[in-house]
């Protein structure tokens, strides 16, 4: 009797550590449905034109409305507080034959009210980073986030009857930087909250501004150690100034659901 072990708890996914559900992992993959509500609005002239351009709604102008996005996001964990991450969603916006309301000057072309007009936009959004998890417990960590993401904008009006078409282009690679924090409310669920952004100070250069906020609030339900569901609420917010020609808005947000796997 004095020889034997002491007694240790059991909990879920097999373990005896205490540590919650889902967290013995080294790679995980999610895969995602995110419905945001779109606020897009842009503005470009070209450098040979006098004439300034019109500022665009995209859904006052076009009437574009909430659609449907896939998300994937991968995580390589070499370590229990070091993670590296990627993220990528590409979102399209498509207008075939929207009616103006008003004339709108686009790359220094006039759109007017007589004819139709088709409209894109392509938002190509790279998301690469690395989280340092400073605070890690069984039941919730904290860490910090250091992040590049990678921006693709690119904005077309056509009217085909006119074999009239401009489209104008933002590419930008972004620094960022944002804090992580996760609580289980029992072994298996989770509230995970995280936030990223960057701004350029305007003081820096009258003639370039930009900030890029990116927020995430999501519930996770770990089955296994190896699967999960999550659903959560995802805010974007862009916005860039370029030498007083090219400007853009650009924010989604809306709630999204998935699933993840982990190895």
């Amino acid at each position: 009797m004095l020889a034997a072990a002491p007694a240790q708890a059991q909990y879920p996914g097999g373990g005896t550590s205490g540590r919650a559900t889902g967290e013995t992992y080294r790679v995980e993959i999610g895969g995602y449905i995110w419905n945001p509500a779109p606020e897009i609005i842009v503005r470009s002239e070209a450098l040979t034109q006098a004439r300034l351009g019109s500022t665009i709604d995209f859904e006052q102008d076009f009437g574009i409305e909430k659609k449907r996005f896939n998300q994937i996001k991968v995580v390589l964990r070499p370590a229990t507080k070091h993670k590296f991450r990627f993220e990528y969603t590409p979102i399209t916006y498509e207008a075939p034959n929207a009616t103006l309301r008003r004339t709108i000057v686009f790359n220094g072309q006039e759109f007017n009210l007589a004819l139709p007009v088709s409209a894109s936009l392509e938002w190509k959004a790279y998301r690469f980073g690395y989280e340092w998890d400073m605070i890690y417990r069984d039941r919730g960590f904290f860490g910090i986030l250091l992040e590049a993401k990678y921006t693709d904008v690119q904005a077309t009006l056509a009217q085909n009857a006119l074999g009239l078409e401009e489209f104008a282009r933002a590419r930008a690679p972004i620094p960022a930087i944002g804090a992580i924090a996760r609580v289980y409310v029992v072994p298996n669920i989770s509230i995970t909250g995280e936030i990223s952004g960057f701004k350029l100070p305007e003081g820096i250069d009258e003639e370039y501004r930009a900030h890029y906020i990116d927020f995430d609030l999501y519930g996770s339900v770990n089955f296994t150690d190896h699967f999960g569901a999550q659903v959560g609420y995802r805010s974007i917010d862009v916005f860039y100034f370029i030498d007083d020609e090219d400007e853009g808005k650009l924010k989604l947000k809306g709630l999204y659901f998935g699933g993840v796997v982990r190895f």
